[in-house]
């Protein structure tokens, strides 16, 4: 049995529960974007260089709406912050992976991190293709998915009204589940009360800039002083 094969059997089961949630939420994303008019195209290209769950349906928002750069950007880096302290942990991890490594870190999803991070690799197994092989699959998963998705969705003449709220349901499981798992709840507290102070000042059209800056506000200036009382 060559590495290849090895850190592939390795790899394989421990990714099929991922699969299962994976090719369920990425449908619901390929369906999602096809109801808004967009070509079966869209969900499979997206999902593929973009691959941020999350990300991707709120992209759809963006998509329908009037191009707005740093909206955009700013909306991108808030979701997606946590993977700066992902790859920060993981820089001892991807040593010696060689090319393998710009690939492990565009593909960290938080499913794959999560493996990667904590699984013992079985000896024997070359721990940079196991790793690679994680990646991969998983994002094989949510790829399928979303390309089904999509072209069911574009083929079919369904009532999709309705299903903009598996964008809402998709953050209120998240916050729920890290509500439940975290002692600390001052996070959540501030990224509730900053937004909708800003939405009943700002309005629905521009509180969402001011908001994100104010929260990374909050959070760098509490983590400073929690260094200087340390």
């Amino acid at each position: 049995m060559n590495k290849y094969t090895a850190a592939f059997r390795a790899a394989f089961p421990i990714t099929l529960p991922i699969c299962a949630a994976f090719l369920f939420l990425g449908f619901s994303y390929g369906f999602f974007i096809c109801s808004k008019g967009f070509s079966p195209w869209y969900p499979f290209f997206t999902s593929a260089l973009v691959f941020a769950g999350s990300m991707e349906f709120v992209l759809v928002t963006m998509l329908c709406s009037s191009f707005n750069p740093l909206h955009c950007f700013l909306m991108a880096l808030m979701i997606n912050s946590r993977h700066l302290f992902y790859g920060l942990s993981m820089l001892e991890k991807f040593k010696n992976t060689g090319l393998k490594k710009f690939y492990l870190i565009f593909g960290m999803c938080d499913e794959s991190f999560a493996i990667n991070c904590s699984t013992e690799v079985p000896e024997g197994v070359d721990k940079g293709w196991f790793m690679t092989f994680v990646t991969i699959l998983n994002q094989v998963y949510w790829v399928t998915g979303a390309t089904l998705g999509g072209i069911l969705g574009s083929s079919l003449q369904v009532d999709t009204k309705g299903l903009d709220f598996a964008l809402v349901a998709l953050f209120v499981s998240i916050f729920v589940s890290q509500w439940q798992n975290s002692d600390n709840h001052g996070p959540a507290i501030v990224g509730i009360v900053i937004p909708l102070v800003c939405l009943l000042l700002l309005g629905p059209q521009s509180f969402i800039p001011p908001s994100m800056v104010l929260i990374i506000g909050v959070f760098v200036l509490a983590y400073y002083k929690g260094g200087i009382k340390a």
